[in-house]
């Protein structure tokens, strides 16, 4: 797409985690045979680190501090960006990410794959206040995300009905749990704001394409008087575009990786924090402070 050829190519970014640990090293072992053979250097992305980035692709005077909330499939995280590879993670979920409760209900009601665009479509027709859900508290940690409560109670809601012979409206059932499901994303936007003192956010991930979400965050925006950023449609969900600018970014801060690298499905935002603390012990100083957050 960019009209470039191999020749063309300075380096070689890849994602090295967290994700399911064949597709990383199919991915890994690319990345290395061209670096190697081209002799260009290689630099490991955090996959939620690339879906922030894409952020990048599309406006290109953003720049730290800013919140960040990355909504996917596999992950759903709310996190202060304090510079280029600094991160301080405010919340996650403890349980399911919002993409993957979008999916396991639209899967459910019998909706079609991939689930959470059906059920978006499907809520538009529907009545949000139809049905009340629940949402979550977590204990300890305020800014963290819950949705398998939210999941189970629709599909005992469900189930429910189904044994009671009672007429089940999709779209009211679509529309409802999508009030409650934004609504759980949409409420932590504003602690974050006061504990960090950051105005501006910046959205990312499969879910990001939810019109729902970007209208009621566009509202909470204007409220709050912050400034919002979302990526393209076409770059919400995973692709190579978003890994190759959290990688640009990492190459002029000077990270590469040596092509004895490894795919860590486990890995966090955490660790690409961790290794630049190592380096630099203001950068640490300055990552770990704040309220509410867990440790970098």
């Amino acid at each position: 797409d960019a009209g470039l050829t191999l020749a063309g190519v300075d380096a070689v970014a890849v994602a090295c985690g967290p994700g399911l640990v064949g597709a990383l090293l199919v991915g890994l072992a690319a990345a290395k045979g061209l670096a190697f053979a081209m002799g260009i250097p290689m630099v490991c992305v955090n996959h939620i680190e690339g879906h922030i980035y894409a952020n990048f692709l599309a406006h290109a005077l953003l720049e730290p501090p800013m919140l960040c909330l990355t909504v996917s499939g596999g992950h759903t995280e709310l996190v202060a960006m304090h510079g280029h590879g600094r991160y301080q993670v405010l919340g996650r979920t403890r349980d399911d990410a919002a993409g993957e409760a979008f999916d396991k209900v639209a899967r459910v009601m019998g909706l079609p794959y991939p689930g959470g665009p059906a059920l978006e479509r499907l809520a538009r027709s529907g009545d949000p206040d139809a049905m009340a859900f629940p949402r979550a508290h977590v204990e300890g940690r305020p800014l963290d995300f819950s949705f398998s409560g939210l999941k189970t109670a629709v599909t005992n809601r469900l189930h429910t009905m189904e044994q009671k012979g009672a007429e089940i409206d999709a779209a009211d059932v679509a529309a409802s749990f999508q009030k409650a499901a934004l609504g759980e994303l949409v409420s932590r936007i504003e602690p974050g704001v006061r504990a960090t003192g950051i105005r501006k956010l910046a959205v990312s991930g499969g879910v990001a394409s939810n019109l729902a979400l970007r209208a009621a965050l566009d509202e909470l925006a204007a409220r709050l008087e912050i400034e919002l950023f979302y990526p393209p449609l076409a770059l919400c969900t995973d692709n190579a575009a978003m890994i190759a600018s959290a990688g640009y970014y990492g190459l002029a801060g000077g990270r590469t990786s040596g092509l004895d690298a490894n795919a860590v499905p486990g890995a966090r935002l955490e660790d690409v924090s961790a290794a630049l603390c190592r380096e630099d012990t203001a950068a640490c100083r300055r990552i770990i402070s704040g309220v509410g957050a867990s440790g970098a």
